[in-house]
């Protein structure tokens, strides 16, 4: 089978949607699916080679950073460079994880060409425009993805959670699709005492952790207060943000006994989730957040709303904690009080561990399959009646 991947991010960009991507595409791969690869042009050059799956065709367009994130590029429309592409090696089935212009022309080319779409839903489209003040946006927005998707064979969305929002919303044919870990990389047995000595802290005292992108929609206001709420109620403790982003400069002033490290690499983000005790995310803005299984695996009690991959993810209680959604006064309480509890946050760290090996890519990429396999043999079956 040959399928086309069209984003406006991929590997080395740091964010959800590449880091998705990026394992979907090496677990197609090894199982011997031909991969095309349509994407802006990356800002900088990058030694991506080593990362990058092998690709039988690759079409990079213009592009221009996305306003407040810089790191992802938007595709220009390039609906005629992409119908040539597919002209040359036609596709049996597309996926467009992105929905800009460059998505929109991926999609008016396959329908042109009656090639099936299988799209992602990896945004919550609607939460970004309360972030950023444009609120009035989102009504109209929603009614343009609804289009988009509808026209599509099948959305993949990252928890039942969503689909049921989705649904309610008029959107159509959603099938759920989570995300997997990486259990290599990802292991508690990576703490290190060196590292926890750099925090100024020993064995017996304990480290909130937290990862992401320092922004708006990250409800990092909540953040900044939790942490200080869990420092009043344990001031033995270090606090360590991994990440960068917009708001770093502002929390580094508002924080300024945290540990700010900035984006690190793969391997120093498995030593550091390793080394911490607590995991702190109260971000309402993911559509999964692989932070949290990440932290799950790593052996980490994690803090969060009911949302998103801690809905799936997290029996509250057990494996760590939950509260409901948007409940900020539950979630400094809940911080609080379990950071002050260590036998506790350690026996949900090791259930938190056991729970996480459970997403493994090698699943996640047998269901991704199944669903482009399906979007193929309707598009079959389809133009065998037709030819009737």
């Amino acid at each position: 089978m040959r399928v086309c991947l069209v984003s406006e991010t991929w590997s080395p960009d740091i964010n959800g949607v590449a880091h998705t991507l990026d394992q979907l595409s090496r677990e197609l791969s090894a199982r011997g699916v031909a991969l095309q690869l349509v994407r802006p042009t990356p800002a900088r050059t990058a030694p991506t080679a080593a990362r990058t799956p092998s690709l039988q065709a690759e079409l990079r367009v213009p592009g221009f950073a996305m306003p407040g994130y810089r790191e992802v590029r938007i595709g220009m429309p390039a609906t005629r460079r992409i119908q040539r592409l597919w002209h040359r090696q036609r596709p049996d089935v597309i996926y467009i994880a992105t929905q800009g212009p460059l998505g929109w022309s991926a999609r008016r080319a396959a329908q042109r060409m009656s090639i099936p779409v299988v799209t992602g839903w990896h945004t919550n489209f609607d939460h970004y425009c309360r972030d950023y003040g444009v609120p009035w946006l989102a009504p109209a927005l929603m009614r343009g993805l609804r289009h988009f998707h509808n026209g599509c064979r099948t959305t993949l969305v990252p928890t039942r959670q969503q689909a049921a929002e989705l649904s309610r919303q008029g959107f159509q044919r959603l099938e759920v699709m989570g995300r997997g870990i990486d259990q290599q990389r990802l292991d508690p047995r990576l703490r290190s005492a060196e590292l926890r000595r750099s925090w100024g802290v020993d064995e017996h005292r304990p480290v909130a952790l937290h990862v992401g992108r320092l922004a708006a929609e990250k409800n990092l206001s909540l953040l900044r207060e939790t942490l200080h709420a869990m420092r009043d109620a344990r001031p033995d403790m270090a606090q360590v943000i991994v990440g960068d982003g917009p708001a770093r400069r502002t929390l580094e002033k508002a924080l300024p006994d945290v540990h700010f490290t900035g984006f690190i690499s793969p391997q120093a983000l498995a030593q550091h989730y390793a080394s911490a005790d607590l995991f702190v995310f109260p971000s309402l803005s993911e559509t999964w957040g692989n932070v949290v299984p990440e932290a799950m695996a790593s052996g980490l009690a994690v803090i969060a709303y009911r949302h998103a991959a801690a809905a799936e993810l997290i029996d509250s209680g057990v494996n760590g904690v939950t509260v409901p959604a948007g409940d900020a006064d539950a979630f400094r309480e809940a911080a609080v009080a379990l950071c002050q509890q260590p036998a506790r946050y350690a026996q949900m760290g090791r259930a938190a561990r056991q729970r996480a090996q459970a997403c493994r890519w090698p699943a996640i990429a047998d269901t991704f399959l199944s669903v482009l396999e399906q979007a193929r043999e309707v598009d079959h079956a389809s133009t065998r009646t037709c030819g009737i």
